[in-house]
């Protein structure tokens, strides 16, 4: 099959398995905002982002080698998957180890097991999907990610709607919830997927097996260090402006993370034609760069448009006032997905030193700004942080990764777009007279800078 051809068929799959079903769970922000206050939607996003610190500890990383390791020729199954379960267990056994010390944490004191339950789960789940996906089984893992959205509607309608006013209602009912989504869809790829015949203890190939660690192990403070670019500012805002804040600040997280999901599935399907397309990789890597940023510049300004209207439809009335911190957030997001991007480059030619290098400069500048800017600017100015270290990050990788794979961008419509955004972010924050007029006109600006490329591309697609 064509490459593009081949990048458009995966993506296509994975949309069906998971834009429909996560679009799904977004719409329950409402439900969430409706049954959980202020400070218990906090608390939840708080214990949520303490457990994706701990996943690349426990795992040690290994999903990322897992997937790495997993679509290269010549590499057997089983000494790849058998890694990547002794190296969980290893890490849950250390989680186990330490978990009094979590118990020293005053927002986790009432919740430490239920986090450990938490980061088991949503581990072993991580690591059978990614599995499932290095084997390129994309319709496999499409259909369990529509599996797995729906167990967790069906667990967050049973905890916090029907069991709403008992102990299993609230926070606890809400993590509980995920958990037992995890639990089922790790069933369901041991089932489907025969996950059991590539445990193999007594034969396994130690020397794949150190291969696999010396790659994954560097990620580790490279993924803690993205931890603290995506999450210091939680527990920052929480920590000066209250539960409550961060609160408000994690549900406006939401309408942006729209942007994050079309990404994400796009994402999941590049890094497989990302580390098996070997020939014309410059032209290769410009053609699909050029459709995404455009996608992205698109997306993005599409959701500043909307940042007013989409909170009533979406958030209960006391969150409302969350629409003020969305349109940052929108641009930092649009900038974060082309920095994952070029952080595929760095996958594929296995530079893990590198990324982690932009990822400690990413971590040191995002906590110093939010350290001066949330007292300052309130809880806009965690959003201001993520976007100015987003950016500062993105030049940075842009100029590094030319070493390796040479992307010819368009700077005139990456540099226009970036000032339309921003202005449609000044507009609606100043709330400018006649503000929807020159929303429109500026989301019309964005369209005849961005579309061509993107109806040029489809139609270049249909014609292979």
């Amino acid at each position: 099959m064509d490459k593009y051809k081949r990048l458009a068929s995966n993506t296509l799959i994975f949309a069906i398995g998971t834009f429909s079903s996560k679009l799904l769970s977004f719409f329950l922000t409402r439900l969430y905002t409706e049954v959980l206050s202020t400070g218990q939607y906090g608390v939840t996003d708080l214990i949520q982002q303490s457990g994706n610190l701990l996943l690349p500890l426990v795992t040690l990383g290994i999903t990322n080698a897992v997937v790495r390791f997993g679509l290269e020729k010549g590499v057997r199954k089983q000494d790849v998957f058998t890694t990547g379960v002794l190296s969980l267990l290893g890490g849950m056994a250390l989680l186990l180890l330490i978990s009094p010390l979590l118990g020293m944490i005053d927002l986790l004191t009432e919740h430490v097991w239920l986090l450990c339950l938490f980061v088991f789960m949503s581990s072993l789940r991580s690591l059978c999907a990614q599995f499932v996906r290095a084997q390129s089984r994309v319709k496999l893992f499409a259909i369990d990610g529509i599996l797995s959205t729906a167990t967790t509607i069906g667990f967050n309608i049973l905890f916090l709607v029907v069991l709403r006013d008992t102990a299993f209602g609230g926070v606890f009912g809400y993590i509980f919830s995920i958990i037992c989504s995890d639990a089922l869809s790790v069933i369901f790829l041991f089932a489907v997927a025969r996950l059991h015949r590539y445990i193999r203890f007594r034969d396994i190939n130690f020397g794949q097996s150190r291969a696999m660690l010396k790659y994954s192990i560097p990620l580790i403070p490279n993924t803690i260090l993205w931890w603290i670019t995506n999450v210091s500012d939680r527990y920052i805002v929480a920590g000066i402006l209250g539960e409550g804040a961060n609160g408000l600040y994690a549900a406006a997280y939401k309408i942006p993370s729209l942007i994050m999901l079309v990404s994400g599935i796009f994402m999941d399907a590049w890094q497989i034609s990302a580390f098996t397309e070997e020939e014309g990789r410059d032209r290769f890597y410009t053609k699909v760069m050029s459709t995404y940023s455009s996608l992205l510049f698109v997306m993005a300004s599409g959701v500043i448009l909307c940042t007013r209207f989409v909170p009533h439809v979406l958030f209960a009335e006391g969150y409302y006032e969350a629409w003020r911190y969305i349109p940052l957030l929108v641009v930092a997001m649009a900038f974060t997905c082309m920095v994952n991007f070029l952080g595929s480059i760095y996958m594929v030619e296995k530079k893990s030193v590198r990324s982690l290098m932009t990822a400690a400069l990413s971590a040191v500048v995002n906590v110093a700004l939010n350290l001066w800017w949330i007292p300052m600017f309130g809880v806009n100015g965690a959003a201001a942080a993520t976007l100015v270290c987003y950016l500062l990050v993105f030049a940075v990788r842009l100029w590094d990764t030319r070493r390796y794979i040479r992307i010819r961008w368009n700077y005139f419509r990456l540099i226009a777009c970036t000032v339309i955004l921003m202005a449609q972010t000044v507009i609606l924050l100043l709330e400018v007279p006649l503000w929807l007029l020159w929303e429109v006109l500026l989301f019309g600006v964005v369209l005849l800078l961005c579309g061509q490329g993107m109806v040029e591309s489809a139609r270049r697609l249909l014609r292979r």
